[in-house]
Order: C-alpha cells, then structure tokens, then sequence
C-alpha cells in the first residue's frame, strides 16, 4: 500500500502458507522478511538475515504464537509427545533501530548472571543457573528484567539465555542450534515491558528466549571419543 507506512501484511498470508504445507508445518519458528526491503536478502546468509530483521522487527506488533498445536515427534522442548508451540516473527518497511555488537554493560556483582556476549550485531547472549522448573525461571527470569531494564539495550532487540554463552556465541551454527532446538515458543519467550492486548502478546523493549537446557530434554548425540580416534585411524591408512 503506497499511501501508508509498510508492514507485515501478505507476507503473514505467506507465513501460513508454509506453516501449513508437508514438512514445513513442522517449522516451530519461522522467521520471514520482506524481500522487496532488501533485494540481497538470503537465508543461506544468517548474519546478513538476522541482522536485517533485527533492524526492522518491531516486538510490539511482529509476533503472532500458536499455543497448544501439533509438533514434531522428534522436537522434545515441549514437553509432550507431538505438542509444543510455534512463532512467527515478521518484518517488513525500514530501519528502526541500530544493532550495537559491543557489550552494553558490565556483568552485576550479585551474580544474577554468570557471563555474557555479543553472539552477532543486536543479539546478546546471557548464561545464567541450570533451568529446573518453569515456575523457577519465571522467578529467575523476573529478576534478570528487573536488571536488564536498567541497561541501554536500545541495539539488543534479541537476548538470548543460555547455559554457556561463549559456546552459543562461538558461531552461527551454535547460535542457530542452541536456541531454537532447546525452546518453546510459548513457554521460553520473555520480553522487557511486556504487554498483552486483545489478546496480542508483545514487549516495547528486547525480545528474550530462554534457551537453557530442560530436563524433559533428550540427551545430546555426542560423538565417542572411542570411535573418533578408531576412524582416525582408519582414515590415516
């Protein structure tokens, strides 16, 4: 539409046509842009994208949940067999924001968290406890927005919660992995000033996952160092 400010509009029409369609139905975030903002957008391209719909998202408007759906078998972070939670977060018009890629503050003597870092431009990467109980992390979770409502975190749109943010920080892959394989949309989503109106959840300040590790999780596939020093072997002949 010509005449008024741009924004996510058929591309939600989009979003439901994927969430809707074989395999990617099974998507549990779906993050999409509009490529008419930026003809050298790529998804193949993942700091370029993220730092793109950082720039432009707007958490006061851009989330649309589904609770209570369908999942697939193989994802645990819901906590039942088949069931968990989606996300859509969509973005379209111009920049309004400046992504920052230098820490905003020093980490609190009181050790509410245990270390921090700059995962890419506009997404900060926060370590605090082990995750034990929903009802401990929202007390948890409680605390640290307390604490992080008193930062200039205007370039940190995306927080995420971690277990070790130095590996989650360490590339984009451990980024990407961590992050939305060990969440549920609707249960780990948190935000700074957060609002629900007409039944639209959203937050005027960043957005927060919490990505820690659950216990109703499945154990990591960790390669044995057994056999990795056999195939090395191997491999040398």
């Amino acid at each position: 539409m010509p005449f008024r400010d741009p924004k996510p509009e058929e591309i939600l029409t989009i979003a439901n046509r994927i969430l809707g369609s074989g395999q990617t139905s099974l998507a549990k975030y779906l993050i999409i842009a509009a490529y008419g903002d930026d003809k050298q957008l790529d998804t193949h391209n993942l700091p370029y994208f993220f730092r793109h719909v950082l720039e432009r998202i707007d958490w006061t408007r851009d989330l649309h949940f589904q609770t209570k759906t369908t999942m697939d078998t193989l994802d645990y972070s819901g906590g039942d067999w088949n069931g968990g939670s989606k996300v859509v977060m969509a973005c379209r018009g111009e920049k309004i924001r400046h992504l920052a890629d230098e820490l905003p503050f020093k980490l609190p003597t009181n050790d509410l968290m245990e270390n921090a870092n700059v995962i890419l431009p506009g997404i900060l990467g926060v370590s605090i406890s082990p995750f034990t109980t929903y009802e401990n992390a929202a007390s948890e979770l409680s605390t640290l927005i307390s604490y992080l409502q008193t930062q200039d975190l205007s370039g940190f749109p995306l927080i995420i919660i971690s277990d070790d943010s130095a590996f989650t920080a360490m590339n984009t892959d451990n980024f990407v992995w961590v992050t939305f394989t060990r969440s549920n949309p609707s249960h780990d989503i948190y935000g700074i000033d957060t609002f629900t109106s007409h039944k639209h959840w959203g937050c005027r300040g960043s957005l927060i996952i919490d990505a820690r590790k659950k216990p109703h999780h499945a154990p990591e596939l960790v390669i044995d160092q057994h056999v990795r020093e056999s195939v090395a072997k191997w491999l040398q002949i």
